[in-house]
């Protein structure tokens, strides 16, 4: 899997998911910045924490089990990729 593709379809999947079409694009989310919390530019919650999961889920075949382990995977988009990239 190349991990370049993975992280703009995970910005395409993050943007669709969470309802940010309207705000963002694949090129202006950095794949190393927060997802989440105060240095997210993203403003993303709960709800779409959430929703990413189920998509992953979904799409890849990937589950992100626990709070802990979901904080680590959801990091940052390239934490993401990465994740996926292991567990797949």
């Amino acid at each position: 899997m190349d991990k370049q593709a993975l992280i703009d379809e995970l910005k395409a999947l993050i943007i669709e998911e969470c309802d940010k079409e309207d705000e963002f694009e694949v090129d202006d989310i950095d794949p190393t910045l927060a997802l989440f919390g105060s240095d997210s530019e993203l403003d993303l919650d709960s709800l779409d924490s959430l929703q990413i999961s189920m998509a992953v889920k979904k799409r890849y075949g990937v589950r992100i089990e626990g709070q802990k382990e979901a904080r680590m995977a959801m990091a940052s988009v390239e934490a993401l990729a990465n994740y996926i990239i292991e567990h797949k």
